[in-house]
């Protein structure tokens, strides 16, 4: 276990591998069972129960090409420097688990920064940021069987919902297959809901009307054999009353890229306290907020559902 590198707030990404680092190539080059060591020996803990809310760190976007933060295009692009930020906001008190890519997970496990945290796996990385195969949302990552046998909580997957695509019809149906077979297995499908369409310059952006939202979570919370075990992760929008009037099932308000941290906080603060909202689900405006004071972005937002507990 590598669990004694010293944790730090860097402000700006690492030139080279920090600390013990380097261990994790060589671990991985000569003892790559040690991955599967460390998850069969992880503690875990349970899911929240009556009244709980969840704040849970997300590191998935670069798997999907996703490294820029505001106007740093590769903030994310330093994995010693992403590791430093993800370690410092899962050591702060009040961060209760990860959403993850495999290779960010098997990281962590390895540095022993997992025991006694949640931890969720990423499923669809596939609809690469800017590409012309965007909405196909294929699944690249985790699927059910491996997020069982690292003893993982549950998975998450990407349900964009373009109606003018073709490609929307097999995320829609790989998705559903995704919940059925997460929830035979008894585990959390964490299913993030867009409406989207493409601009005029061929981006696909993501609609985030209230009622454009109220239609994704139609469509996402019908998807398999069973919702038993399905959670939402949806944007904190206007009218949240109304959007999550549109569900019974558990919902978690995921963060994004916001200009103005304090206004998201805000946002936050107001979807919190509506019953069907059990937390958040936040990377980078956690992990790369403006001021770059990682400690201090995630126990603000700890505070807020420390608040929402109470």
């Amino acid at each position: 276990m590598l669990k004694d590198v010293t944790l730090t707030t860097p402000a700006a990404p690492s030139a080279g591998p920090p600390g013990d680092y380097g261990r994790l190539t060589r671990i991985r080059a000569t003892q790559p069972e040690e991955i599967a060591a460390a998850a069969a020996r992880r503690e875990r803990r349970g899911l929240p129960g009556e009244g709980e809310r969840l704040l849970i760190i997300a590191a998935d976007h670069p798997a999907r090409g996703a490294l820029g933060v505001r106007d740093r295009p590769l903030a994310m692009g330093s994995r010693y420097d992403l590791l430093d930020r993800l370690r410092l906001a899962l050591s702060r008190p009040g961060v209760d688990g990860i959403l993850a890519s495999p290779d960010v997970l098997e990281d962590l496990l390895l540095l022993g920064d997992l025991e006694g945290k949640l931890a969720f796996g990423s499923m669809n990385r596939g609809g690469l940021q800017g590409s012309v195969f965007e909405a196909d949302d294929r699944f690249t990552g985790f699927d059910a069987a491996a997020i069982d046998a690292m003893r993982l909580d549950g998975g998450k997957m990407l349900c964009r919902i373009d109606p003018s695509d073709h490609a929307t019809v097999t995320t829609l149906e790989s998705c559903a297959r995704a919940v059925s077979e997460l929830a035979r297995r008894r585990l959390v499908a964490m299913v993030e809901p867009f409406w989207s369409l493409r601009t005029e310059s061929g981006a696909l952006r993501n609609d985030l009307s209230p009622d454009a939202v109220i239609r994704s979570i139609s469509v996402a919370q019908a998807l398999g054999v069973t919702s038993a075990y399905t959670w939402l992760k949806i944007p904190a929008v206007a009218e949240m009353e109304r959007v999550m009037a549109a569900t019974t099932l558990p919902a978690l308000l995921l963060g994004g890229d916001p200009p103005d941290i304090d206004a998201a906080y805000a946002d936050w603060h107001r979807a919190l306290s509506l019953p069907g909202v059990r937390g958040l689900v936040v990377g980078r405006a956690l992990l790369y907020p403006p001021d770059d004071d990682v400690a201090a972005a995630v126990d603000g937002a700890a505070a807020l559902v420390r608040e929402a507990r109470a």
